[in-house]
């Protein structure tokens, strides 16, 4: 579809014949196109800010709840287990009730969890409530739903990586945050066994203001909020079933769904051990362990944008093979890179090697995000809470796995094998076919497909 020109819509970017915009411009707040991406990044930032506010004072928190090793494994793994249901339900919610209420809804739910961390006392309420506020991650469907409804193929790929990857950022910058903000509070005389709990009120209140901007300023759609309809003629009956069983039944999904597992699952798994690592395998203080973390996650700011960026450029140059190979790419050298952190024994060398695997891990979240838009029109939520699902599904099998606190493995040997499992999980994407786009070693069949299912690269 050609861009309609500006004069010919009420758009201030150029669209297509859905309205979608063709330009992607970061630095505008333009209704509705970017005003909504600035609102899904935002409140996605908001819900990372949350969820991992916590273990930056993980060291605070085990001696105050007299936790063990075991306690701190279980409520990580809590904390992604949370999101795995919640991602699962975000997919379908959203193609249903669109973005927009879905998002909000859920962040009004959850903010109030972390001020519940104020009353907790022992080690079973405190996964409980990691658990719970691990539901609010699932606004990453939400968010990549909503700008994958908004932008035209053309650049979808870089329009969500730039949304995850700025909204990434919150993870980051709660490493950072949070540990000065419990600092400050401990000058002001506060006992630390209250101060990290009056720490997690800044996170729950940020969540739930950014979640009141979305309801009163967000807009699902191009051409307004979000009604599930059908078209006239359309011979789909989209009701919830068969619009879940259309997503579940294909089976690009699932592989995404794997791979994505082992790009933003291991980024997240880092999130929840990264600080703690080198807390106590460098000796270094908290303040600083949760600065050289901060690092990991603020790395998205460019990272994740630069793999949609990739995923479009080779996808306009090679069409879908472009897109599968340059994911594939990425992704390999992120986990050669993982492996090479596990083995690094200095505190410089391994601050070195965690930036560049954070680049390229985060790289490959935004590239496998340049893919999922294109594999079922339809069911565009429900696919994209597989995928989104398989990055907290494999959080939570690595943490339980590698981080639990009752394995036998080091941390660093954990990190490793997290390296390994990366390099194996990536060589599924050899699998996916698209008829009319082709694989990594076959080209496009021409076959026609229903549009309704397929989305036509552009």
């Amino acid at each position: 579809m050609e861009a309609q020109s500006k004069e010919q819509t009420p758009f201030s970017l150029p669209v297509d014949a859905d309205h979608k915009a063709t330009e992607f411009r970061p630095f505008s707040i333009s209704a509705p196109h970017m005003r909504a991406f600035h609102l899904a990044w935002l409140s996605l930032f908001s819900c990372f800010f949350s969820t991992f506010s916590i273990p930056p004072l993980l060291e605070v928190i085990r001696t105050d709840l007299r936790l063990s090793d075991a306690d701190v494994g279980a409520a990580g793994t809590a904390a992604f287990v949370g999101s795995i249901f919640s991602r699962l339900a975000m997919g379908p919610a959203c193609d249903l009730l669109g973005p927009r209420i879905a998002s909000a809804t859920l962040s009004l739910i959850t903010a109030p969890l972390l001020l519940c961390t104020y009353f907790i006392s022992s080690s079973i309420s405190f996964v409980v409530l990691r658990f719970l506020i691990g539901f609010s991650l699932a606004n990453f469907v939400a968010n990549q739903f909503w700008m994958s409804s908004m932008f035209s193929g053309c650049v979808v790929g870089l329009a969500n990586g730039v949304a995850a990857g700025w909204a990434n950022v919150g993870s980051g910058v709660t490493q950072l945050v949070t540990p000065l903000v419990f600092s400050l509070f401990t000058t002001l005389g506060i006992p630390s066994s209250r101060a990290w709990r009056v720490a997690l009120f800044l996170p729950a209140v940020f969540q739930a203001v950014t979640a009141i901007m979305v309801l009163a300023y967000g807009q699902d759609l191009p051409d307004g909020n979000y009604k599930r309809s059908k078209k006239p003629g359309s011979k789909r009956n989209d009701d919830f079933l068969s619009v879940l069983f259309n997503g579940l039944s294909n089976y690009r999904g699932w592989i995404l769904g794997l791979t994505y597992g082992y790009c933003f699952g291991v980024e997240l798994t880092m999130d929840n051990i990264i600080a703690e690592y080198f807390y106590e395998r460098f000796g270094v203080n908290i303040e600083t362990a949760g600065a050289i973390a901060s690092s990991f996650g603020v790395a998205n700011v460019i990272s994740r944008p630069m793999g949609g960026v990739v995923s479009d450029q080779m996808g306009r140059k090679y069409g879908m093979r472009g897109r599968l190979w340059s994911l594939w790419a990425v992704q390999t050298v992120a986990g050669l890179l993982c492996v090479l952190l596990g083995r690094v024994n200095s505190l410089w060398g391994s601050v070195v090697v965690m930036c560049s695997f954070s680049f390229f891990v985060q790289a490959a979240s935004g590239l496998t995000f340049g893919v999922v838009p294109f594999v079922s029109k339809r069911s565009l939520g429900v696919i994209s809470g597989m995928t989104g699902s398989g990055g907290t599904v494999a959080a939570a099998v690595n943490q339980l796995l590698l981080f639990s606190g009752s394995t036998k493995f080091s941390t660093q040997t954990g990190i490793s094998l997290l390296g390994v499992l990366m390099l194996v999980s990536t060589l599924s994407l050899t699998l996916i076919y698209f008829p009319r786009g082709g694989g990594m070693f076959c080209g496009p069949s021409h076959q026609p497909e229903d549009e309704e299912d397929y989305r036509l690269l552009r």
